[in-house]
């Protein structure tokens, strides 16, 4: 609870000086008990990420959140960012948009109503992600979208954090060997970036967010996990973040992330 939080501010999806809601409604939305939500709020307080004040309770304590960071590089460098759903990739993304000023190329932000718009014309659910008619008509096409995105903010000198699944793609050594030499060609660096979360972390997040695309996981979590490997890793030269609750906070591995990024660019 007080990792999501955290990961919440760092991604400027909550911002200093908002209201949080009362201990009653954190409760219900993490399906856990009042006494979780007090211990979780002492431990944010402890670390001044909270205070209270009269009236509006407890409040996001984030004074530098405004402050606009950039970070120059010689040449335009490229973050793809993948993970399971749910492991906290397009966090990760948001984050390191913060802290490097680079534009964030997100999957289902820039692709979501045209993919569900495409398959309810197909006679599909819009938050099918696992159909035939998904896989080989729509998601090719989702990422060609993405891919496209990318080449072109390159092509500008711009560098790019992209964030998607990436699921299939990382697995696929030519698939990655054609994105270094797509970008190579362009003058650009590519870094492939992991997001490990734990099975039980990864639950708790989907379960949060209550996306509709998460249904079927969520009614069928024996089998999804039994069809995933948790523990997978490119077959590339890559850089893991972990984002399980033991993990370390991670907006600091996001900061660690962009120190080596720049030092090779």
């Amino acid at each position: 609870m007080a990792r999501n939080i955290r990961n919440q501010i760092a991604a400027g999806l909550l911002r200093d000086g908002q209201p949080l809601p009362s201990t009653r409604e954190l409760a219900q939305q993490w399906g856990v008990s009042v006494f979780t939500i007090n211990e979780a709020m002492k431990l944010l307080a402890s670390e001044n990420v909270i205070t209270s004040k009269p009236r509006a309770g407890r409040v996001v304590n984030a004074p530098d959140q405004a402050a606009h960071t950039e970070v120059r590089v010689h040449a335009p460098r490229v973050l793809l960012v993948g993970g399971y759903a749910g492991s906290g990739k397009t966090e990760l993304g948001r984050v390191l948009a913060r802290e490097t000023g680079w534009p964030m190329l997100d999957k289902d932000t820039l692709t979501r109503p045209v993919v569900e718009a495409a398959l309810e014309i197909l006679g599909c659910s819009p938050h099918d992600r696992e159909s035939p008619e998904y896989v080989s008509r729509i998601r090719p096409r989702e990422y060609e979208a993405l891919i496209n995105a990318l080449v072109e903010n390159v092509q500008c000198g711009n560098s790019a954090i992209v964030t998607a699944p990436f699921i299939k793609e990382f697995k696929d050594l030519a698939w990655l060997n054609r994105i270094e030499a797509t970008c190579k060609d362009m003058g650009a660096e590519v870094s492939i970036v992991w997001v490990y979360c734990d099975a039980d972390t990864m639950h708790t997040y989907i379960r949060h967010r209550g996306a509709a695309r998460d249904a079927a996981k969520l009614a069928n979590w024996t089998d999804y996990l039994s069809v995933i490997d948790v523990d997978f890793r490119p077959p590339v030269e890559h850089s893991v973040i972990d984002n399980s609750a033991s993990g370390a906070p991670l907006q600091d591995q996001a900061r660690e992330l962009v120190k080596a990024v720049a030092s090779n660019g």
